[in-house]
């Protein structure tokens, strides 16, 4: 067996073990992946025989060769969790990253929109036309509930309790939410179930929420281009990203006086602290007003 082959079988092994324990995602188990064949490419070696020199050595390689921060924090990552497993079941007796320290990540602020701008977004569609309707439903259900728009392109009916006003979400990490929908949300949904889909469908049938006019279900890749097209109509100059309406819902509720762990409950983040980077938004958003508007600010 070469010492490829030999790594593949390790990283098979390693794979399996996380998708049993913890039911990660097939983006996060290719991620790892990635990180581990690049890694056994520049090894030249079968992966469990890698010294933590070795490990200095390929991320200093990396780095010098433009990646950023955050690309090597994750690379340290993957191999820390590979050679913790391989420790754990005595295939190695030594892990070669525990001295090797995680790259600091400056963490930019995500951008976010005023509620002004949102406003005009949520506006921006044609509700004369079938996919007028079904573009303010999809707007009104990100901006009301924060999902991610992986979560909102795959939603079924069977996630919906339209009578209690609550989408139930499978989100990463197979972890279960129940987020609340507003009423403005639910009677944009119900506007596009009992108009603009029919007519989207033309007869046919789907389990999706959200449909084309060709009748299939609407993707990420259609949904951006969707978003950018309105953000345009509706001149907003910021930049923009899948998750700008998950931005701005998380923002607008610390804004208005959310507790940080009901926001981190809706939005599904496991970390607090993952979720403490809108109220820094919230914070910058405080001092410009003050500026502004204190006689001396």
């Amino acid at each position: 067996m070469t010492q490829h082959t030999l790594s593949e079988k390790h990283i098979d092994q390693f794979l399996d073990a996380l998708w049993m324990e913890q039911g990660l995602s097939k983006n996060t188990l290719n991620a790892y992946r990635s990180d581990l064949v690049i890694f056994q490419t520049w090894l030249k070696k079968d992966l469990l025989q890698a010294q933590a020199l070795n490990i200095s050595d390929f991320l200093a390689y990396r780095f010098k060769n433009g990646i950023s921060e955050r690309t090597s924090a994750r690379i340290v990552s993957s191999l820390r969790r590979f050679y913790g497993y391989f420790l754990r079941e005595n295939h190695i007796s030594i892990d070669p990253t525990i001295h090797i320290s995680t790259p600091r990540i400056t963490r930019l602020l995500p951008q976010t929109l005023t509620e002004d701008d949102v406003e005009r977004l949520l506006n921006a569609p044609e509700v004369s036309v079938p996919r007028g309707i079904r573009d303010k439903a999809m707007f009104e259900i990100l901006y009301a509930t924060g999902l991610r728009v992986s979560e909102l392109v795959d939603l079924k009916f069977e996630h919906f309790n339209l009578r209690q006003g609550v989408v139930r979400i499978m989100g990463k990490g197979n972890r279960e939410r129940l987020v609340p929908i507003g009423e403005e949300a639910l009677s944009c949904l119900d506007t596009y179930l009992h108009s603009g889909r029919i007519l989207l469908l033309s007869g046919r049938q789907s389990d999706y929420i959200f449909v084309t006019h060709r009748g299939t279900n609407m993707t990420r890749h259609a949904f951006w281009h969707i978003i950018k097209r309105y953000a345009l109509k509706a001149d907003i100059q910021k930049p923009l990203s899948p998750h700008t309406l998950r931005h701005a819902f998380a923002t607008h509720l610390i804004n208005h006086g959310a507790d940080l762990r009901v926001v981190q409950l809706l939005l599904g983040h496991v970390d607090l602290s993952t979720t403490q980077i809108y109220t820094h938004v919230a914070q910058e958003r405080l001092q410009s007003l003050h500026a502004q508007f204190h006689p001396r600010g």
